[in-house]
């Protein structure tokens, strides 16, 4: 079972990796959705991406009950 996680970690990451190398622009929008939080004042930044982890935690949960089903 740790075998099949692995290599859905791998698949996941290559994925990522080749998306973000020759079409970067194709998730510009992550970080950036109505929700996530991002104050700039005086030289500091204050960023809390509540949306985007939502959706990050929605992706993975769906990921992980797909690999445990029997």
């Amino acid at each position: 079972m740790f075998g099949k996680i692995l290599i859905a970690l791998g698949m996941v990451l290559v994925a990522v990796g080749l998306v973000l190398q020759f079409a970067p622009g194709l998730l510009s929008w992550f970080g950036r959705l109505p929700g996530d939080i991002n104050i700039t004042r005086d030289g500091s930044r204050v960023f809390i991406p509540i949306t985007s982890m939502i959706i990050v935690s929605v992706v993975l949960s769906i990921i992980i009950n797909m690999l445990f089903r029997r």
